[in-house]
């Protein structure tokens, strides 16, 4: 007896992607690795969810550099920043559904951030607000810098 495809999936991921696809596009789903597959969809929307985070969270601690480090504010803050929006806006742009996940993640982003501006300025964490100073509006404008 043969090796089913679902054995593939912990000996060789790709294998496994490459023959399901085929046998997905083939219409013969009874020997498609069924379960996996919702799994790895399932992992797909959490890992774009995460992306949003890390991404929030890297613009976030700019901002905060940018608004209690005005001595240090150059243009790789400013490029950072608006690279992080466009690339949040990309996202949101090719995944509309994550634009609610925006604003959900901002309290914790806001609190990674905090860490991230406190280590890279070497301002005491308690020199920033304890929630984030910054509207979802604000921290998505492309224009916004906080003076």
């Amino acid at each position: 007896m043969g090796m089913r495809v679902g054995d593939l999936y912990d000996l060789d991921f790709l294998e496994w992607t490459l023959k399901n696809a085929e046998l997905l596009r083939a219409g013969r789903f009874a020997e498609a690795d069924i379960l996996h597959i919702a799994e790895e969809i399932e992992d797909m929307g959490k890992s774009l969810r995460r992306s949003l985070r890390s991404r929030l969270e890297v613009l976030l601690a700019h901002l905060l550099k940018w608004k209690f480090q005005p001595e240090g504010r150059g243009s790789s803050w400013e490029t950072t920043i608006r690279i992080q929006r466009v690339r949040i806006e990309q996202l949101l742009e090719e995944m509309p559904s994550l634009r609610n996940a925006v604003a959900e993640r901002i309290p914790a982003g806001y609190r990674t951030a905090v860490l991230a501006a406190a280590g890279e300025t070497s301002l005491p964490r308690m020199a920033f607000p304890p929630e984030c100073p910054f509207s979802l509006e604000q921290v998505l404008d492309e224009e916004f810098f906080p003076e």
